[in-house]
């Protein structure tokens, strides 16, 4: 009986657990890693049809988009997972399919010019289209057995639609041990779905698996969401602009037409009539229909009872769906303020894009971040103060405002982890921490064991446990990514190249109200140095 941490392990992307009992290979979660590598993630040790069955938390791509792979590779087994789970990977996996397709269509047309290569995408739709059919959906609270030595239950944590912990029950040589899999756990005071339930053990936990995304920080205060997004709309209309706002697709997307909606209802934008609201992703307009339609038992009481009362609390007067690509394309001529919703939430694929590449030069426009950015994706660039990015091959100035709604996020903080953790009516003889950035996975460990007195551990990709006896069988610390690196020299040199770049700058934009013939000359000057060293 053995657990072997592969992904998510001091990196918060990429959620994949083994767990081996009596020669049986049971996977939690197989997830894909989005954003730069910190670690390098170990591969499944066992062939991948010889594992019998994955058990997924949530839909989340970073927790269920390796799925088609793993069938690629050749698994065949089951996959058990919520209904309203099941449901969302249901469009969610062909998403990401069809991401990948293109993706290896645009990287060929290069590829062929270029006399490189072809690109082969990681999987395709015939590999979506397959593993979709290995899903067994699931109740929460039900307890089921799916070998003969093991039994599984999903509970509620009020991450996402169908977000769950999974309670586990092995038995082994007449020994019975219960590990639990935190999940994402998820934030309180969320609109649509319900907060973290605890679990009111009956038997102790053997072993507890724990995420720690924001395990050494704390929300702020749960601010009134609608006011603070009116006051962004409001100012931003006001200077002419657009409020762009990368956004997950499923789930924070359906957190803002529940506020949006209230902000129209409640008049709280003025002065801009019945304002646009474009929500730019199929796959997000996909997933709102799947939030409505769910089993209402998913739902907080302020959402059940507007459903109750006849309300759909996700649509509105001026709510616009682009579907087809030249729906989306035609937002970008609407030249009255509006609000663009767009996925991917951290800016690596997808049309958000296109709508950064219009609207990032505008000073008059806002990006507004509502989700946790990854290390290494362009929105956390951006969240960063990253002055220029490059698009489409075209070099983009960040002018526009750049800024993050504090406080919105579907993850639960430091205390709300500690919180859930204290449901548990005894403490579990080790607790396993991961999926969280190594400062946040560590520091979350150290805070649990030393001001708490858990008995608890942040294994790196590779580390296994003996869940009979509780000892380590194979200890790894962590291979870190190898990045290219640059003469400290020459890093300070181009700092101080792009650091008088932005002084030129500066100057230019100081000189307006100058005489014209003044303006001419100082730009051809510009022009001929740029043709100097244009490489």
């Amino acid at each position: 009986m053995k657990i072997t941490f592969l992904g998510a392990a001091h990196e918060v992307t990429g959620s994949c657990t083994l767990i081996e009992t009596n020669g049986k290979n049971i996977l939690v979660d197989c997830g894909m890693e989005q954003g730069a590598d910190i670690f390098e993630n170990q591969e499944i040790p066992v062939n991948p049809n010889d594992i019998e069955c994955v058990l997924l938390t949530h839909a989340h791509i970073d927790h269920s988009g390796n799925l088609p792979l793993l069938y690629k590779n050749g698994f065949r087994g089951k996959i058990y997972a919520t209904n309203e789970t099941s449901d969302l990977c249901e469009i969610m996996l062909p998403d990401s399919a069809h991401i990948q397709e293109t993706e290896a269509k645009w990287r060929n047309r290069k590829a062929k010019r270029a006399g490189r290569e072809e690109y082969v995408p990681i999987y395709d739709m015939d590999d979506t289209i397959g593993v979709l059919q290995q899903f067994r959906p699931c109740n929460y609270d039900e307890k089921i057995r799916i070998l003969e030595n093991v039994e599984i239950r999903f509970h509620d944590i009020g991450h996402l639609l169908g977000s769950s912990c999974i309670e586990i029950w092995i038995t082994e040589s007449g020994i019975t041990k219960k590990t639990v899999f935190s999940g994402d756990v998820g934030n309180t005071n969320q609109p649509i779905i319900k907060d973290p339930t605890p679990i009111y053990d009956t038997d102790d936990t053997d072993y507890l698996v724990i995420e720690s995304t924001y395990g050494n920080r704390f929300h702020t205060e749960v601010p009134d969401y609608i006011t603070l997004l009116a006051g962004e709309f409001q100012r931003t209309f006001d200077r002419g602009g657009n409020v762009v706002i990368p956004s997950f697709a499923v789930g924070r997307t359906q957190e803002l037409l529940y506020y949006i909606r209230q902000i129209k209802e409640q008049n709280l934008v003025k002065g801009y009539g019945d304002f646009s609201v474009y929500v730019d992703s199929p796959l997000a307009n996909e997933a709102t229909a799947i939030f409505l339609q769910c089993d209402v038992k998913c739902l907080d009481e302020e959402a059940r009872a507007l459903v109750d009362s006849g309300i759909n609390p996700l649509t509105f007067s001026g709510l616009k769906l682009a579907v087809s690509t030249d729906e989306s394309v035609a937002i970008n001529f609407d030249e009255k303020p509006k609000v663009i919703i767009s996925s991917s939430g951290m800016c690596e694929a997808g049309r958000i894009r296109h709508h950064l590449k219009h609207n990032l030069w505008r000073r008059e426009c806002l990006i507004l971040f509502v989700g946790y950015q990854a290390e290494g994706t362009l929105g956390r660039m951006l969240c960063d103060g990253v002055k220029n990015v490059k698009l489409f091959g075209e070099d983009i100035e960040v002018n526009a405002e750049i800024k993050m709604l504090d406080g919105i996020s579907g993850h639960a903080d430091k205390n709300g982890l500690i919180k859930w953790l204290k449901t548990f009516k005894k403490k579990p003889k080790i607790v396993f921490v991961n999926h969280g950035e190594e400062k946040s996975c560590d520091e979350f460990t150290d805070c649990i064991r030393n001001e708490y007195g858990y008995n608890s551990v942040a294994p790196y990709s590779g580390t296994c446990y003996d869940l009979l006896t509780g000892e380590v069988v194979v200890q790894t610390y962590g291979i870190r990514v190898q990045k290219k690196k640059t003469t400290k020299r020459a890093a300070t040199v181009f700092g101080r190249l792009i650091a008088a770049a932005e002084r030129l700058l500066a100057v230019a934009r100081s000189c307006e109200g100058m005489a014209n013939k003044d303006l001419a000359k100082f730009a051809d000057q510009i022009d001929m140095l740029s043709e100097k060293w244009k490489r």
